[in-house]
């Protein structure tokens, strides 16, 4: 591939979402796959009757006419948020994968009854500040828990989960307790907690909230607006990137020594294959494996 096609300078990465009826996905597929060809973009996206989520790398040049394809790709996505990425001095894709799934985000929802489209509110960035230090708010991320560990708001809550389908059914038995509070979810660009927003309003709660375009929104219009930025840590995304900084705050911890470091890899052991925290020091000593029992059981 043509390194002038991957340059990282000459890219920003861009994330949009939206829940919307599609009669036939596999059409829109076409018609993304043909465009984004043309446009040398890069990225991963999933396509289902529910709507579509996007991550996509784009070149600079073409940016503003991908906004303008996609903002008239249907009605549903006119004006539709696309988030730009906090860090674009990495390369985040080097290829490009459109997918047709059965749903955008894998949330385990069977309930015929659920209607998604019925949504908490929106918040922006000021508010989300001025609720943060509210006594009647609490705030509930909405990610895996190895997101969490590397960056999340102080005092939010996170439900023990590597999945967002195995959080969703520990939600609404966790959180009634709090019905009384205003209840701000987040996750990183939004499409996980408004789902959420929806199946919580569903299970009768009432003050539900959630920040429009989840840590990268809010963090994007922090900056705009000269705001305090309240998120600590690193950003989880799934690309090559891996994270995004947002504070200098080291909240994860190694899973060998126990030490400050927040940096993922992925087990050296490919039967294994874990994503876990590892300082340089036990990364020399452990050969960049999770164990030494992964590490063993790679050479016998």
């Amino acid at each position: 591939m043509n390194s002038l096609y991957l340059q990282k300078n000459n890219r920003i990465t861009v994330s949009f979402y939206k829940y919307f009826f599609i009669a036939d996905p596999k059409i829109l597929k076409n018609t993304l796959l043909c465009f984004f060809k043309k446009t040398k973009t890069l990225g991963r996206i999933y396509i289902s009757q529910e709507g579509i989520n996007a991550q996509i790398s784009v070149l600079k040049n073409y940016f503003l006419k991908i906004k303008n394809f996609i903002y008239t790709l249907h009605i549903a996505l006119k004006n539709v948020l696309i988030n730009i990425s906090l860090d674009n001095t990495r390369q985040s894709f080097v290829t490009l994968k459109i997918k047709v799934r059965k749903n955008i985000v894998n949330d385990g929802i069977v309930d015929i009854n659920f209607n998604p489209n019925i949504v908490g509110k929106y918040l922006d960035a000021s508010t989300v500040n001025k609720m943060f230090y509210s006594n009647d708010s609490i705030f509930v991320d909405i990610r895996n828990s190895y997101e969490y560990a590397i960056g999340h708001f102080k005092n939010s809550i996170n439900i023990l989960s590597k999945t967002f389908r195995q959080q969703i059914p520990k939600l609404v038995p966790y959180l009634n307790k709090f019905k009384k509070n205003n209840i701000i979810l987040y996750c990183t660009g939004g499409i996980r907690c408004e789902k959420t927003t929806a199946w919580m309003l569903y299970n009768h709660f009432k003050n539900v909230y959630h920040i429009r375009g989840g840590i990268i929104g809010y963090v994007n219009e922090a900056k705009k607006n000269n705001l305090s930025i309240l998120f600590k840590g690193k950003n989880f995304v799934f690309d090559l990137r891996m994270y995004e900084t947002i504070s200098n705050d080291c909240l994860g911890t190694c899973l060998n020594c126990k030490k400050s470091y927040d940096f993922y890899i992925n087990c050296k052991n490919k039967k294994c294959n874990l994503l876990f925290i590892q300082c340089p020091c036990c990364f020399n000593t452990l050969n960049g494996y999770c164990s030494l029992k992964c590490m063993y059981k790679n050479f016998f």
